[in-house]
């Protein structure tokens, strides 16, 4: 006679506690920055230019990329495997390539090619790292599917050759290389284009059960938004990025003269932690759950997509802009680039993680970022 008192007590109590004690989410930690920093970005740019309207728009930019993320994941989620992770591919960077583009429309070419150099860095090394340590200090090892990671690795061993050979020919061939190397750079383009289309056939239909358990499109990690509701934000947040990407670049040379930074380090270290913002909370959620499969594919799958994609397809572009971007980057960019994959791969190869491989992530970052510091 007892069992029915014994099952009486509700299991819904304790709900509203702990929904009291998850009001501060990230969600509305990043739509607090946004409502914000976006206006106040705005008026700066047109009653104080200068380095405040540098630092509201870098913080407006970052809630903007996270919103393009989200609308994109809802969108990409509504469409199923096949059309969303196409979605996914080509919106994954958007805010990355519209900040690009809007640099490359004010000559700051050094600018872009530092920020593809940054964007590359802060995903395998800042990304990944951060995702690493977060979720070693919650879990003694974490595992992780190392086929699909390798995978991804090897085709950023592709990217860097591509980004590399440009500077290697032009130090072999010396001035006899300045004819040649935009041609050599939109060939180049063209392959990588090609290489990034194969890929996703890879990912998205041939070896699409190698990324089988990496949707992270559920009820408790995406908006519960409409089909709609997703495209108005994303279009809204597009157009946001857009209006805040050019007043940034205006201010670059206010904050450079400002700060004491040069080109070099504006674009491979604050540009780039800017855009992978949306990345780099999403990928230590998931660390956090113990979904490191889908951390390492956040960090690798944007690192791919920044050197196959949006460094390409800013090589094309450049041609209707009169600007002639090429993918000669600097040694101490290549040679960053390169310590970044090589590390990265250290990681990925048994299959597993912890904090302290974590910690050697962000220490190669933080080296090589204090070597762009002083990079003149």
């Amino acid at each position: 006679m007892s069992t029915p008192a014994s099952v009486t007590p509700p299991a819904s109590a304790p709900t509203p506690t702990g929904e009291d004690e998850t009001w501060l989410t990230t969600d509305r930690v990043f739509m607090g920055l946004l409502v914000v920093a976006f206006p106040a970005a705005v008026a700066s740019h047109f009653f104080f230019p200068g380095v405040w309207t540098f630092v509201l728009c870098a913080i407006a930019l970052i809630p903007l990329a996270r919103l393009m993320g989200e609308a994109t994941e809802v969108i990409a989620h509504k469409l199923g495997s096949g059309l969303g992770g196409l979605m996914n591919a080509s919106f994954g960077n958007a805010a990355e390539l519209i900040i690009a583009l809007a640099a490359l429309r004010s000559g700051h070419a050094d600018v872009v090619k530092a920020s593809i150099t940054g964007a590359i860095l802060g995903n395998i090394l800042l990304v990944l790292g951060a995702s690493i340590l977060v979720g070693g200090i919650k879990f003694n090892t974490q595992k992780f599917n190392t086929t699909a990671a390798m995978s991804g690795l090897s085709i950023m061993f592709l990217a860097l050759t591509a980004l590399a050979i440009p500077d290697l020919f032009h130090a072999v061939r010396g001035p006899a290389a300045d004819a040649v190397i935009f041609p050599m750079s939109v060939a180049i383009s063209v392959i990588l284009l090609i290489v990034y289309a194969l890929s996703l056939l890879f990912a998205l239909k041939t070896h699409a059960h190698l990324y089988a358990g990496e949707d992270h499109g559920t009820p408790e990690e995406l908006p519960t938004w409409s089909t709609k509701k997703a495209t108005i934000v994303l279009l809204a947040a597009t157009l946001g990025v857009v209006i805040v990407a050019e007043f940034l670049v205006h201010a670059i040379e206010a904050a450079i003269a400002t700060f004491g930074f040069t080109h070099t380090f504006v674009g491979v270290i604050i540009i780039a932690i800017i855009g992978n913002a949306a990345e780099h909370s999403t990928a230590i959620i998931m660390a956090l759950k113990n979904k490191m499969d889908l951390a390492f594919n956040i960090a690798f799958e944007s690192s791919k997509q920044i050197a196959l994609f949006v460094a390409p397809v800013l090589v094309l572009v450049s041609i209707p802009l009169g600007q002639n971007l090429t993918l000669e980057f600097s040694h101490m960019e290549v040679i960053g680039m390169a310590v970044g994959t090589a590390a990265a791969t250290l990681i990925a190869l048994d299959g597993e993680s912890n904090w302290l491989e974590g910690v050697m992530l962000l220490g190669v970052y933080a080296i090589l970022g204090v070597t762009f510091f002083f990079i003149p």
